[in-house]
């Protein structure tokens, strides 16, 4: 049975995505893992999507009808005919195949589904009863969060065993941390039956040029420290090798000019990270 972590913040532009999708690499196979992972796109940017997929591939599908989490919050399928039942299966991608036999698969994310959240009726278990169809097929499900409370947030709490903040340290980024308090405070006194674990913080695109940075994570330890939240002692430093293997579609650990000292600095969180969530 798969462990299910939603990746989450408040607060965009403190890397989600990117942490997700390498993640996923990450024990997929580039390393010494071996795992058979899904990643769920849930936010209308579609970030994830094109990271993995690459912006060709990604638009080609979209224009082709492809099946994405959209139709996960329908349940349905649109057909020239009309309208089908919605399988789960049918709206899984393959991206990676590893030679040892891990996996990477992928629910897209798409424009339209900002428009589910105009209808949002009785959808909030949605998600988490499509996972737990796929959940026996993979050990790992990495779900890539919106920076905004709303379905799409509740769908996730109910899906996740997990919760794992990356964190900017910049103002502007920490300010996303209390909403967030708010919103799994709310979260707990509605699903009181839902255990739900903050498997931690992880300070990211971390530059140590900035006092204001160093302010920022004191900040946040602080906060943490009220909540009883974990702080990774490991950090993710800045570095052009993210974006860079945004643009290539690979993890920082093939991309063109990737540091083997930046790698093995993601690695080390990773592993953190797998014991935080019992892997």
């Amino acid at each position: 049975m798969a462990k299910t972590i939603s990746l989450i913040n408040m607060k965009g532009g403190v890397g989600k995505s990117t942490l997700t999708v390498n993640l996923a690499w990450h024990f997929a196979g580039y390393t010494n893992w071996s795992k058979k992972i899904l990643v769920v796109d849930l936010d209308p940017q579609f970030n994830a999507s094109q990271y993995l997929l690459g912006a060709t591939k990604y638009a080609n599908i979209i224009k082709d009808g492809k099946l994405t989490i959209w139709n996960v919050f329908e349940q349905h399928t649109r057909t020239p005919t009309g309208k089908t039942k919605f399988e789960p299966k049918e709206a899984i991608i393959p991206v990676v195949r590893m030679p040892n036999g891990g996996k990477i698969d992928l629910i897209p994310s798409c424009l339209e589904l900002a428009f589910s959240l105009q209808n949002p009726y009785e959808k909030e278990d949605l998600l988490r009863r499509t996972l737990t169809k796929l959940e026996n097929e993979y050990d790992m499900i990495l779900i890539d969060c919106a920076p905004t409370e709303s379905l799409l947030t509740t769908a996730a709490y109910l899906s996740s065993e997990f919760i794992l903040v990356p964190v900017k340290p910049e103002y502007l980024s920490t300010i996303g941390l209390p909403l967030l308090v708010s919103s799994m405070l709310d979260f707990h006194d509605k699903y009181e039956e839902h255990h739900l674990d903050l498997s931690g913080i992880v300070f990211n695109a971390v530059t140590y040029y900035s006092p204001e940075e160093e302010r920022a994570k004191e900040e946040v330890k602080e906060l943490a420290k009220q909540n009883e939240w974990y702080v990774f002692s490991n950090e993710i430093n800045y570095s052009r090798s993210y974006p860079k293997g945004a643009r290539e579609g690979q993890p920082i650990f093939r991309t063109s000019y990737a540091r083997t000292e930046m790698a093995e600095q993601f690695k080390d969180f990773a592993q953190e990270f797998a014991k935080r969530i019992g892997l």
